[in-house]
């Protein structure tokens, strides 16, 4: 669609196609960290290993990060609409396929379907927004779109944990379904065609390389934490992967129309936009993974007082990201970037002071300061930086910034929890007991250093407020 078309779509059917996107984007995001709660459940249903039964997750994770590459692309060289309900339909494919599946194998077939739809969704959905919405609206409505992209993935295990214990594992994919069937219907009606068409053509040598790129880096960086770096397993995907990504950026700057633009990477703004986003979602994954090892590892509570600890911090996410965006249309985002990054500074060093002896509340209360600043600072940092691109890139940029971020998540994950593990070993004769507690608090003292690094990018290297 023309840009004249777009200025042209009444406020209602753009409003329509929000909430389209919003709903469908809760119920696909949920879906990423939900069977996070049903992973025992799912073992014993299959009869299989916790080790094979964790890649419904971690096997959603590789998949997500394979598929977005290619997303650039679809969105780009497809209708809108038609690309919309398909993602929605492979999605709602995968949902029925994980429901009827009679081995773990087939279920993981659904789960990479699912996967595959919600990469789809999320690109799309930030792209539409971005573009159908005028400067001045932009951060408001992208805020409120991350209730489906922050919010509702943390929230998830909490909600999911309650499902199970009332009606089983599969619940979960049952009221997913029901809400993206609704979803889909809807959408025929009031999505359009939004987003201008290129003329690409499909680059098969991109696209594998974007695969076995991305893909083996985010399976690397995945097993590291259970095979270390040095393995097989780890090290080599970790490597292949590097590789294959220098191979696929050299390829991309040589082509006319590159099937993922990594050039837009030479715009100054975009750039910081990225290596904070990949920093925010090194500090936040750490974060997500650390605090249940902390509740339930180290002070021996259970996996509902787990849940309780958390859940006013998911909270927390849900209400201020809508207000973060509207507070970046009023006053950009130099003051938003400071102020964030700030206060994860602050509940991450008051992790470093916990003991055995500190009380539950004090967790919670410095979990929930470190998620208003992550809900603050994720979807501000992602319109800042799109918005500093060319309109035509903005499918491009969304995807590699999404791509990345998704990387350094992965690598947050496995090396906090990985310096907690060789911090506690190497003190247990010092700290006895406590020595959990003690890599604990050192694998915080360096989630501080990565948010002070944070700090440093918002105060020195944004120049541009808008």
């Amino acid at each position: 669609m023309s840009s004249n078309k777009v200025e042209a779509l009444n406020s209602k059917k753009r409003t329509m196609i929000f909430i389209c996107l919003v709903v469908s984007g809760i119920a696909s995001s949920m879906l990423s960290t939900a069977m996070t709660t049903a992973l025992p459940n799912v073992v014993d249903y299959f009869g299989i290993s916790t080790s094979v039964g964790q890649w419904i997750t971690s096997g959603y994770s590789l998949a997500m990060g394979m598929i977005m590459p290619l997303t650039a692309f679809l969105i780009t060289r497809f209708p809108t609409k038609k690309l919309y309900l398909v993602g929605i339909g492979g999605f709602i494919l995968g949902l029925l396929i994980s429901i009827f599946a009679g081995s773990f194998g087939v279920m993981m077939a659904g789960r990479i379907l699912q996967a595959c739809g919600n990469g789809v969704l999320m690109t799309a959905a930030q792209v539409i927004i971005l573009t159908v919405y005028p400067v001045e609206k932009k951060g408001t409505m992208m805020g409120t779109y991350g209730l489906a992209t922050t919010a509702a993935p943390v929230v998830a295990p909490t909600i999911a944990g309650l499902m199970i214990d009332a009606f089983g594992w599969k619940s979960i994919f049952y009221v997913a379904l029901v809400i993206l069937a609704v979803s889909f219907v809807i959408s025929c009606f009031v999505f359009e065609d939004v987003l201008e068409l290129q003329d690409k053509k499909f680059d098969v040598i991109s696209f594998v390389e974007s695969v076995v790129g991305f893909g083996g880096i985010t399976l690397g960086i995945g097993n590291i934490s259970s095979f270390g770096l040095i393995s097989v397993e780890g090290g080599l995907p970790l490597i292949v992967g590097a590789v294959v990504c220098a191979l696929f950026i050299m390829r991309q700057c040589g082509l006319d129309k590159p099937f993922l633009d990594v050039k837009i990477l030479a715009n100054r703004n975009y750039a910081v936009s990225v290596i904070a986003s990949m920093v925010l979602y090194l500090v936040m994954m750490g974060s997500s993974v650390m605090m249940p090892l902390y509740v339930q590892s180290v002070m021996g509570y259970s996996a509902v007082v787990s849940g309780l600890v958390t859940l006013p911090g998911s909270l927390a996410t849900a209400v201020v990201s809508p207000f973060a965006g509207n507070l970046y249309d009023r006053i950009g985002i130099k003051k938003i970037f400071v102020a964030g990054s700030a206060a994860l500074i602050v509940s991450n060093i008051g992790m470093y002071f916990l003991s055995m002896d500190t009380p539950l509340w004090t967790a919670a209360a410095l979990n929930v300061i470190r998620n208003v600043a992550i809900g603050s600072l994720m979807m501000p940092l992602l319109t800042w930086g799109t918005s500093n691109v060319h309109p035509r890139k903005v499918a491009d940029a969304s995807s590699l910034l999404t791509s990345l971020r998704t990387i350094a998540g992965s690598i947050g994950s496995a090396v906090f929890v990985g310096i907690m593990t060789a911090v506690s070993a190497a003190s247990a004769e010092t700290y006895g007991d406590h020595a959990m507690m003690h890599g604990m608090n050192v694998s915080f003292l360096w989630m501080t250093a990565g948010a002070a690094v944070l700090f440093l990018i918002a105060v020195f290297a944004v120049r541009d407020n808008r």
